[in-house]
């Protein structure tokens, strides 16, 4: 195991490119199974998510191949493996190969998912959609066994706007027999990434991106090559981690739409920043003024980007108030920036932030994700070394951290964990 070690200070300048993004990736990928052919994807983040996938792909007969961001899917050999525990448990988008394997196979037995731990993230509206369609749902010695004699379009209305439940559905319901209509669905880009890679496959989805999505099924669907979107959340990182420590950094490969909300946040903090077709560039910011965030659906602003933004509120000028709507635990990370000195508590389902305050180095540790990306901002920012642990979450959505930062001047590097620390995360 390894910790990653940042020296805090040094201006960041130059040009950081985003990867393909991974709210995407973790549904294209069993999107693949519903295929005849192969399927090429182009574009994907090496991340541990995605080598996670692969290896569930490949459990359940897929031949798939994966290097340089391209991965080649084989599905003709898949059957309907169970897949109970192992890798699935380790990874919250294993959802999506209940929707894929249900449309392909019209059965499936997949473990309950993991992932971050970021308080209830129930199912309940996936396994509402996946009835609806004619499937009998059981949950099965900590299992989700589906089961359908046919698959039949339906009119599904969802009770909350879910982009896990909007795209399992899609996966589901474009082999179904009839019209199925999806209603109050999530507008995301990554749900219009999905469904551009199905009808591209033969599908026939329209309203993708909107709150009405209309799905007539087909009877096969076909391989394709497809390039993945760019991730709005990696480029949003990438935003703030320059308005924070950055003397002029361009992000290279960006689609400036999703990432307005965020955009409009950081000028309101006097962030200077100039838009092209596919790059964003943040100038030096002087003096940052506190504002408020509320985490809302897209294209509200995004609750992937709440804990990286705090980060950057230590630096501002007065009081702030960041309210996360979407995940009720997204605020694991503000003990952990405390230590390293930042002025701010934890209400309810916001989290209070004065400033600006000095950061200083310290030894964190990344609870999710996010949290990760938002102390290596804080680390960034402070003066002296910080020590983060639990890289195995970052790993999980940042590709290449390390060189993508160093190119841009930071002082980063990983480093083994020793005897000692290990014993300490184990206790």
């Amino acid at each position: 195991m390894e910790k990653l070690k940042i020296a805090g200070g040094h201006p960041l300048k130059g040009t950081i490119k985003v990867d393909g993004a991974k709210n995407s990736a973790v549904a294209l990928v069993p999107a693949t199974i519903l295929a005849e052919s192969p399927v090429t994807i182009e574009g994907l983040p090496d991340i541990s998510d995605i080598h996670m996938l692969k290896g569930l792909l490949e459990e359940i007969g897929g031949g798939v191949t994966f290097e340089d961001g391209e991965m080649n899917v084989d599905p003709s050999n898949m059957i309907a493996m169970p897949l109970p525990n192992g890798r699935v448990k380790k990874l919250r988008a294993s959802y999506y190969l209940m929707g894929a394997m249900l449309g392909k196979f019209k059965k499936a037995v997949i473990g309950l998912p993991g992932g971050c731990h970021l308080g209830p993230r129930p199912i309940d509206q996936h396994i509402k959609g996946f009835e609806a369609l004619g499937a009998e749902v059981t949950n099965e010695q900590g299992a989700i066994y589906l089961r359908a004699k046919e698959l039949r379009g339906a009119r599904i209305y969802l009770d909350v706007v879910s982009v896990g439940a909007t795209i399992n559905i899609m996966l589901a319901a474009v082999k179904a027999k009839g019209r199925t209509v999806i209603e109050n669905a999530a507008k995301e880009p990554e749900i219009i990434d999905v469904a551009t890679l199905l009808n591209n496959m033969g599908a026939k989805i329209k309203g993708a991106g909107t709150d009405v999505i209309r799905i007539e099924g087909v009877d096969k669907l076909n391989g394709c090559r497809h390039t993945i979107i760019p991730d709005r959340i990696e480029a949003g990182t990438f935003m703030i981690l320059a308005a924070a420590a950055g003397e002029g950094v361009i992000i290279d490969n960006v689609i400036p739409l999703h990432v307005e909300s965020l955009t409009a946040k950081l000028r309101e903090m006097n962030v200077p920043i100039e838009i092209g077709d596919d790059k964003i560039y943040v100038g030096k910011a002087e003096k940052l003024q506190a504002v408020d965030i509320k985490t809302l659906v897209y294209p509200g602003f995004p609750t992937d980007l709440q804990q990286p933004f705090t980060s950057l509120l230590t630096k501002a000028e007065g009081s702030a108030i960041v309210t996360d709507t979407i995940y009720s635990a997204r605020f694991k990370h503000v003990d952990e920036l405390r230590r390293m000195n930042a002025h701010m508590k934890v209400e309810g389902r916001s989290a209070i932030v004065n400033g600006p305050v000095q950061l200083h180095g310290a030894k964190v540790k990344a609870s999710d994700l996010r949290a990760g990306a938002a102390l290596v901002i804080a680390g960034l920012m402070a003066e002296g070394i910080t020590e983060v642990t639990g890289l195995e979450h970052i790993d999980r959505g940042y590709s290449q951290l390390v060189e993508k930062l160093s190119n841009i001047g930071a002082d980063i590097w990983r480093e083994e964990l020793s005897q000692e620390e290990l014993k300490q995360i184990k206790s």
